[in-house]
């Protein structure tokens, strides 16, 4: 996956975390989107993942729209 720019791997993260969601499998597409993140240096982030569990941890990413909201604002 490295051989991708920064945005064509975080475009590519967000297309296969959103078929997840899509499907109405959020925590899988969550799921999808921290583990594919940790394979380019440019978009591996740990303190985004603690965010990400600690906001479904409290329910925050419990719906459909409310996980595709917070995938579409990767940047």
């Amino acid at each position: 996956m490295s051989s991708m720019t920064r945005e064509e791997h975080l475009a590519w993260c967000k297309r296969r975390a959103l078929e997840y969601i899509d499907r109405g499998e959020i925590v899988e597409g969550l799921r999808s989107m921290m583990s594919d993140m940790e394979k380019h240096p440019e978009t591996s982030c740990p303190m985004l993942h603690r965010m990400t569990v600690g906001l479904m941890a409290i329910g925050e990413l419990d719906t459909v729209g409310r996980a595709r909201r917070h995938i579409e604002g990767y940047r």
